[in-house]
């Protein structure tokens, strides 16, 4: 695998990009990894440049002499809408349109379940359904995809699209099936940077779970990303605090929680998602 001159990883100081930092930084010699909050103690070829990614200028100018673009960042919940607009909209164009400036050929794109949330959760989709957003947070997420389409289809810049299914500690009977371990996730970032001609591809961000309710074969057989861990071996732990027979309100969608979330109002608090954020000692 080449070493390439210089990654740019926006969503530095989130709980992902905070796994993907290291791993980003041996296979380039200039990491530059930005986010509107600091992440503390920065690698050896770590740079850290904090960026309001609703602005153009502070976009274009952290990306020059960018060899590939790992887009992490954003407002991750949802909420009001023109919060959602500026990072996930706004932000996410500002990425594009400068990386076509400066030629750069390819982004991993971080989408999300919630794009097609309000599918049923037995329903077993693939990569090519249409767009079914829960939340405006979802319908973000479905104009980063259609927007690396476009630049593909138009520009050439190659983008992987991942749709995060739940990249967090396993706390509920519905992450059984959509859990992401921090260790696939880095699998499916590093591997497709790998590969020599991506194109435009979606896959669904999810570990090798037994309960999987998405299909993922365009990762696995398609594009050869090798994923390997599964949630089945946090059953029995989940069984001695849990009832996991019961289904939570909006178990029946994709998209939980989000799914039956008012719309601008906060829906990952009910979740209680595990702050485990990776620290660089």
């Amino acid at each position: 695998m080449k070493k390439y001159n210089k990654i740019v990883l926006t969503g530095a100081s989130g709980r992902l990009g905070s796994y993907l930092r290291e791993p980003l930084s041996k296979i380039t010699k200039k990491l530059v990894s930005t986010d509107k909050d600091d992440i503390g103690k920065t690698l050896h070829n770590e740079v850290f440049k904090k960026l309001n990614i609703k602005n153009f200028k502070e976009v274009d100018k952290i990306l020059k002499k960018t060899d590939l673009i790992i887009h992490f960042g954003g407002y991750s919940n949802e909420g009001p809408f023109q919060e959602i607009l500026d990072s996930n909209i706004i932000g996410t164009y500002n990425i594009w349109k400068s990386a076509e400036k400066h030629k750069i050929k390819r982004i991993i794109f971080a989408s999300s379940i919630h794009s097609v949330g309000m599918y049923r959760a037995n329903e077993i989709i693939n990569h090519k359904v249409m767009h079914k957003p829960d939340t405006f947070y979802g319908l973000s997420k479905c104009f980063g995809e259609n927007l690396a389409q476009m630049y593909w289809d138009k520009c050439g810049i190659e983008c992987l699209t991942i749709r995060i299914l739940s990249c967090a500690k396993v706390t509920s009977k519905r992450s059984l099936s959509t859990w992401l371990s921090y260790d696939d996730l880095i699998r499916i970032v590093i591997q497709s940077i790998k590969i020599k001609k991506l194109g435009f591809e979606i896959i669904y961000g999810v570990s090798n779970n037994k309960r999987l309710n998405v299909d993922n074969t365009n990762a696995t057989r398609k594009l050869k990303i090798n994923i390997k861990d599964n949630a089945e071996k946090f059953l029995n732990r989940l069984e001695q605090k849990l009832d996991i027979k019961k289904d939570k309100p909006g178990d029946k969608f994709l998209g939980g929680p989000f799914s039956i979330a008012k719309l601008e109002s906060d829906a990952m608090s009910s979740m209680k998602i595990v702050n485990d954020k990776k620290k660089i000692s």
